[in-house]
């Protein structure tokens, strides 16, 4: 970046491959305020042994080529360059890369599930790249599960036309630690699905960004969280509109119940000098079930044309509405059926919209074993 050179936000001041170019966060940066760095095992900081392990199993469509490949890699990196600390370890620490690739004007007859397992005390990384070419439709999960501490980067490139819809569940176990970032490279009139569950771990920090090359990209990122006690469930989303014409919606929702469940959603949307005729909205909206429970809420909009289409954030975070549980109990529904029925309904809008079944059938399983707590 040059002197004259105004950083892309206070919260993404800088990207660079070398890990030299980032100093060691200390929790008073605005991007690391919120975490709490002592629960990162050494992520952010260099001293995490790497001794775990985080296997990746692809059960690819017909359609998909699925590689695995080294670090020298031209197509690995080529879409993101890291933004912060821990994605620039993960970046110069992985080992191997899997490279998935849809064909040019394939359509995937399934979706290709992408498993990955933690073990072992010590630090992972790793490193996936997903290449949709001009005109393919493929749906891509993306399945956490396991103990890890585990730090990766996630590349997913939709070419002219194409189409991609991406589920990632976070599923780990109670003591994992998972710290990630997720960016999509849209093409010309290229659409992008994003749907992320996080349930599982002890600290998850995703950060999902999108950026434009070109008119008519389209990004719909959805998610949907449940905290429990001494659970830290941290999201951060950043969409770059740097082209004109282009659209960009974001609702996130969550629940949280227990002593210290901790819940963090950043959203930070620009719109460019060139970006005329950008249409983007982000929305927030937390269920706090309990005392104890706490939820960190920022949108961030900065927008520097005059020329859009639509542009507005919101953010609420609030407890369960006394009048809608009264509504249920006042037709015979006894009070944990009511509140049941009311987070079912506040979190359950989002998560009718995936589209796979399996998957929709199992978070919402999960959704009940939560409340059932």
């Amino acid at each position: 970046m040059g002197l004259n050179e105004k950083p892309l936000s206070t919260l993404h001041e800088k990207q660079s491959y070398s890990l030299d170019d980032f100093e060691v966060p200390n929790g008073r940066e605005e991007a690391w305020r919120f975490t709490p760095l002592s629960r990162l095992k050494g992520l952010h900081n260099g001293t995490a042994a790497a001794s775990g392990h985080v296997v990746v199993d692809v059960d690819a469509a017909a359609e998909v080529t699925m590689e695995t490949v080294g670090r020298d890699d031209p197509r690995v990196g080529k879409a993101y360059v890291p933004a912060d600390r821990v994605s620039a370890q993960a970046y110069n620490s992985f080992e191997k890369a899997t490279v998935l690739t849809v064909p040019r004007e394939a359509v995937t007859s399934k979706p290709t599930v992408v498993t990955l397992t933690g073990s072992g005390d010590g630090a992972a990384y790793g490193h996936i790249v997903v290449r949709v070419e001009p005109m393919a439709e493929a749906v891509i999960v993306l399945d956490h599960k396991g103990s890890a501490v585990y730090a990766d980067n996630i590349e997913f490139v939709v070419g002219d036309g194409a189409t991609l819809k991406v589920v990632s569940l976070q599923d780990w176990d109670d003591d994992a630690v998972h710290v990630s970032h997720h960016h999509a490279q849209l093409a010309k009139d290229a659409t992008f699905r994003s749907f992320t569950v996080t349930l599982g771990g002890d600290l998850v920090r995703l950060s999902p960004s999108v950026s434009y090359t070109a008119p008519g990209g389209d990004a719909d990122l959805l998610g949907v969280y449940f905290v429990d006690a001494g659970q830290h469930l941290e999201h951060r989303l950043l969409v770059d509109h740097s082209k004109p014409n282009c659209k960009s919606n974001v609702d996130y929702r969550g629940a949280l119940q227990g002593q210290d469940a901790h819940a963090v959603w950043i959203g930070d949307v620009i719109i460019r000098v060139e970006a005329e005729g950008t249409d983007t909205y982000e929305l927030n909206r937390n269920l706090i079930l309990t005392d104890g429970a706490r939820a960190d809420s920022v949108p961030n909009l900065e927008i520097l044309t005059g020329e859009v289409a639509g542009a507005g954030h919101a953010s609420a975070s609030g407890r369960l509405d006394d009048e809608h549980i009264f509504y249920l109990q006042a037709r015979g529904i006894p009070y944990d059926e009511a509140r049941r029925l009311v987070i079912r309904g506040f979190l359950g809008q989002l998560i009718e919209k995936i589209q796979i079944e399996e998957i929709r059938e199992r978070v919402l399983t999960a959704l009940e074993a939560e409340l059932s707590r």
